[in-house]
């Protein structure tokens, strides 16, 4: 379903532009003459047939932040968790302090007082279909980002293509297929601290039928005590083309995570030997195993040239083993649940002249079963709650975009939302419901550069797990309520051509939103080291998300090439004249956090340069006496590229710089608090990959 109008593939080509820089520098350009600026783009991102046609279709005329993450770029430096994976992605804040799965994920200020337990805010998905659970969170499960041929990031209310009315908004991670050209490949990483990871793909097609599977391993001994990791896992997809016009695909998916936890520290602690273990991490063997499989299914129908249906089921099934708190004789924490999803969606997309049309419904039923219990490690087990939790959910979504007059876009839209929750453990039992409006508008100022802005509606109702954690107020509890509030963004993004095959990119974004109700968690001071869940009264999340980079040649000969690239986000959060915290700021997410790199890049295909990251100080707790100090790291990375191999080598942290990567959040946090958990020290990875 490509699009009519030729201002719109401009369009499409300026929207591709930052993303497929944040994600993967192009190859050395070839010695003929350069040819126009939105095939370069397109060529040398990288991006399969289906990622250009859902870029198009879905995100290109998005009057916000959207990013892509090209898969082939993560083949070229060491990537295993999501925090490497999007470690170009502006507006992201992703922090791992533990091995592959363990990674702390915050979008425009999502989740920032659940750094190290539960995960919201964002909705994940695979192909269009939900990996995120039907209440939003997203405790038990990691995606492994060398499975995505590539990810789109809807940063925000920019999610609503998705259903989405989310704080951080979403990201869909889409699976490579036979069909789309995914090469038979061997992956191979070995560096620091045990790391070993092993992975192996192979497919084929024949007439109407295709196939892709994919094995990998990965141990690790990690950075810290009491910090191994082993994980298994298995890709697979399946298609079949029904008609010309109809294709049908399966996927499964089977992952085996057995993970150590090291703990937290005190400041002390981390200052004498970060890597040191919590003493009750160790002797209560704190550990995160969680067991899972996936199915699920997609149909696609081109109903015609101008009109689409694609039909989607999947299934999730969790089991996850997590003793977290050992303090005998007054307590101890082992958490043993199985927690299954049944998702669905159908989209409608329709083109009438200048309007492209898009319909959509996403329905989502999650069950969480199993217990909590008091345990003695390798010993007894004893029920102190039973867990028998469930929760529903239901989007209707809808949105046009609207080429009004030339050189301009509307894209307006909503989201109509039902959800319940229903907690046995605190009988809590309650309905949400929503409209979430969204407008914006583009301005198309030359065939590469665009003006962008909107106004959005967030809504985001509790998770089970905050319900959890909820003072109950009454017979049945009290229910909190949702997360509401309003987004202003404006930004503009684009290419210029500074001739010789010269360029610079810049995607750069503005954002301010209030929202209302905000749904936090801190200690309660009736029993310390336990969290309750408040709505606090207002709070402030704004910020400055900019991407800028670009290739520049030595002289005439084009074979050598500087390919700076700088990812700064800027943060302002805070609560806004709140009864508690005043106009404190909220805590976890740094003021300012820059990543960036300066690569050399040969015709040949070799490439090396210096990385850094520049992270600010950040609040460990609401009252705002508990301050994390900021670091600076520097890196480097190297490879070589060749037709059908890569080799790649990568340093981190040279000087070995002491640092916080992220820490528990408390309401006052005492100077020996143990909430901190240390960043990994100076390292060395090695890979290759092998096409065949």
């Amino acid at each position: 379903m490509k699009p009519k109008h030729s201002s719109r593939v401009a369009l499409c080509a300026a929207v591709l532009a930052p993303c497929a820089l944040a994600q993967t520098p192009p190859p050395p350009p070839p010695m003929e003459a350069a040819p126009q600026l939105p095939t370069v783009v397109i060529e040398t991102s990288r991006v399969t047939d289906q990622a250009r046609q859902e870029l198009e279709t879905e995100q290109a005329l998005t009057p916000g932040g959207v990013s892509l993450v090209d898969g082939e770029s993560l083949r070229q430096r060491n990537v295993t968790s999501l925090g490497d994976m999007l470690r170009y992605v502006p507006g992201l804040w992703a922090a791992s302090g533990s091995t592959g799965d363990s990674s702390f994920l915050s979008s425009r200020g999502s989740n920032l007082d659940a750094t190290n337990y539960d995960g919201n805010g964002i909705k994940l998905l695979q192909d269009g279909l939900p990996v995120t659970a039907a209440d939003g969170n997203n405790h038990n499960r990691q995606v492994d980002p060398l499975s995505a041929s590539h990810a789109v990031v809807a940063r925000g209310a920019n999610a609503l293509t998705y259903g989405a009315s989310t704080l951080g908004g979403a990201i869909d991670f889409v699976t490579p297929t036979a069909r789309d050209g995914a090469p038979n490949e061997l992956l191979l990483n070995a560096g620091s601290h045990g790391q070993w990871q092993s992975r192996v793909t192979v497919g084929g097609s024949s007439g109407n039928l295709d196939g892709l599977i994919s094995a990998e391993t990965r141990q690790a001994d990690g950075y810290r005590l009491h910090h191994k990791q082993q994980r298994t896992g298995l890709y697979a997809n399946g298609g079949l083309q029904l008609s010309n016009a109809v294709q049908t695909r399966f996927y499964a998916t089977y992952v085996d995570n057995q993970q150590q936890l090291p703990g937290v520290l005190t400041r002390q602690q981390w200052l004498d030997d970060p890597r040191q273990a919590e003493a009750a991490a160790v002797a209560g063997n704190y550990r995160y195993n969680v067991e899972t499989w996936r199915l699920a299914n997609k149909t696609v129908w081109d109903i015609d040239a101008d009109s689409k249906l694609t039909v989607g089921l999947s299934y999730e099934d969790q089991q996850l083993y997590h003793p977290i708190v050992y303090a005998p004789p007054f307590f101890s924490l082992l958490i043993d649940t199985q927690q299954r999803t049944l998702g669905s969606t159908v989209r409608y997309q329709r083109r009438m002249g200048a309007h492209d049309l898009l319909l959509g419904l996403n329905w989502a039923s999650t069950t969480v079963k199993g217990g909590n219990y008091s345990y003695v490690p390798g010993g007894a087990q004893t029920l102190s709650t039973a867990v028998n939790n469930r929760a529903d959910s239901l989007e209707l979504f809808v949105m046009d975009r609207w080429q009004f007059a030339p050189n301009w876009t509307a894209v307006y839209g909503a989201q109509a939302l039902t959800t319940s929750r229903e907690v046995s453990s605190a009988n809590l039992k309650g309905d949400y419901h929503s409209v979430n409006p969204r407008a914006g508008v583009i301005r198309q100022l030359t065939p590469t550069t665009q003006l962008f802005a909107n106004v959005s509606r967030i809504y985001e109702a509790p998770t089970l797990y905050e319900l959890e954690d909820e003072t109950p107020g009454g017979p049945r509890g009290t229910l909190l309520d949702a997360m509401r509030g309003t987004v202003f963004e404006i930004g503009t993004r684009g290419t210029q051509d500074l001739g010789q095959r010269n360029h610079w990119r810049w995607d750069v974004a503005l954002y301010h939103t209030r929202l209302r109700s905000e749904i936090l968690s801190r200690d309660d001071p009736t029993a310390p080291g336990t969290s309750l869940s408040i709505n606090v009264d207002g709070t402030v999340h704004a910020g400055l998300e900019a991407l800028v980079g670009g290739s520049f040649a030595f002289g005439e000969s084009r074979e050598h090439r500087i390919e700076p690239m700088v990812n700064l986000t800027v943060n302002h959060f805070r609560f806004r004249n709140d009864g508690t915290y005043g106009n404190n700021v909220l805590p976890a997410a740094p003021k300012v956090a820059l990543r960036g790199e300066v690569l050399y890049r040969h015709a040949s295909g070799f490439f090396a340069g210096p990385t850094i990251d520049i992270v600010g100080s950040r609040w460990a707790d609401f009252s705002n006496t508990y301050k994390v100090n900021g670091y600076t790291l520097w890196g480097l990375r190297a490879g070589w590229t060749g037709k059908d191999w890569e080799v790649f080598a990568e340093a981190r942290n040279l000087a070995n710089k002491n640092h916080v990567a992220l820490f528990s959040v408390r309401d006052v946090a005492a100077a020996n608090a143990a909430i901190l958990t240390p960043g990994e020290p100076r390292s060395l990875y090695v890979g290759a990959r092998m096409k065949f």
